[in-house]
């Protein structure tokens, strides 16, 4: 049953991705009540109603079960016995099983290897020694990531060499985890897709992307790799969400290195790595989220235009002070994406902007001198 315009829809979550949901959403005719604990919400600004209360409280559950026609979420660690409780009573796209894998390592880690995708070489560590046998089986270099609520580079060590053992599993308060070896990459790229209750799916073109800190800095849309691969990472994508039985919005993020590909990381929503889609394609991620949530026809994914999507953290609200926006306002090909947050704090995502141009140079070369206008001048530009 399609749910349409003039109903409405749940966020769980509201930070930068459910706020630009929520704008697909009330663009297309939605009613969107968000549920997210923060009072400074982003989303929350911008829907129908804010539920300031935690993902868990009973009296919010019950409002939303009783008010909302469907429901989805804008990040993985929503706990599954929410998603549950609210699927009981209206469509929950998407389902407490597929976050459930990909909002834990150890699950999401064992549910590829069991079903054959190729990741790089791990062990699943929940002690000391688990860590030294785990060393000892992947090697070093490697990284120790934890398995639960690590994202943008925290919860995630390096380990050089054996000597690195005790001091990194007491850095990360002997939580479960996963040791990853450290591998030689050419290229990190990714692709956003859509699964519908049909089981079609429909994917965005791949992202080349470059990460600064642990946290994506820029997406560059065709990723510069060649046709075959990009034929490979997309059926792969597809293959994944399948096996999840997936629907709604996804991510999948591969590394490539020595020609290989391998799975890094599934995430279940709409992904940073595919705002570039909201100015460079017929269809916006977000908007393609609102369609697969609603039980509506997956829209067009075609790329209009090569894009460079430019992320902007709060180390560049100097001194306290907004950046200087006419530095990009100032260019008819750049797209600004503001995401409402009062605070800027280093490494916080604040905002992004996409650079639109008929070549991929062309659109790299306003993309590094306006990069470069709004750094602190001692800042190097790395992804070139």
């Amino acid at each position: 049953m399609k749910v349409l315009p003039g109903s409405t829809i749940g966020m769980l979550g509201g930070g930068q991705l459910g706020r630009m949901f929520t704008v697909a959403a009330r663009t297309m005719g939605y009613e969107v009540i968000v549920l997210d604990p923060d009072e400074e919400s982003p989303a929350g600004k911008l829907a129908t109603d804010h539920v300031c209360a935690s993902y868990e409280d009973q009296t919010a559950l019950d409002y939303m079960a009783k008010t909302c026609d469907a429901v989805t979420t804008e990040f993985e660690n929503v706990p599954a016995s929410t998603l549950e409780t609210l699927a009981a009573t209206c469509p929950v796209r998407p389902a407490a099983y597929a976050v459930t894998i990909t909002q834990d390592r150890i699950h999401e880690k064992t549910f590829l290897r069991e079903k054959g995708f190729p990741t790089v070489p791990f062990a699943v560590i929940r002690s000391l020694q688990d860590l030294q046998q785990g060393i000892a089986q992947v090697g070093t270099p490697a990284n120790l990531k934890v398995s639960r609520f690590g994202y943008d580079g925290k919860g995630q060590l390096g380990l050089d060499s054996v000597d690195d053992i005790d001091a990194a599993w007491k850095s990360l308060n002997g939580e479960d985890c996963v040791l990853e070896q450290r591998i030689p990459l050419d290229i990190e790229v990714s692709v956003v897709l859509a699964r519908g209750i049909d089981g079609e799916v429909r994917t965005f073109p791949v992202a080349e992307n470059v990460h600064k800190g642990g946290i994506l800095d820029v997406s560059i849309v065709p990723a510069r790799i060649d046709d075959s691969i990009a034929e490979k990472v997309i059926a792969m994508a597809k293959d994944i969400a399948t096996a999840l039985d997936y629907i709604g919005v996804m991510a999948v993020e591969f590394f490539i290195s020595n020609g290989g590909l391998m799975v890094n990381e599934i995430a279940p929503r709409p992904h940073n790595s595919g705002h570039y889609t909201l100015d460079a394609c017929v269809t916006d991620q977000f908007e393609q989220q609102v369609r697969a949530v609603c039980g509506i026809p997956l829209g067009n994914t075609m790329q209009l235009t090569p894009v460079v999507m430019v992320n902007m953290l709060g180390d560049i609200w100097h001194n306290g002070h907004s950046p200087d926006w006419n530095k990009l306002l100032d260019h008819p090909n750049i797209k600004l994406h503001l995401y409402g947050k009062r605070e800027a704090r280093p490494g916080r995502k604040m905002g992004h902007y996409n650079v639109v141009a008929s070549t991929i140079d062309e659109a790299l070369q306003l993309a590094k001198s306006t990069r470069q206008a709004l750094s602190k001048p001692q800042e190097l530009l790395e992804f070139f």
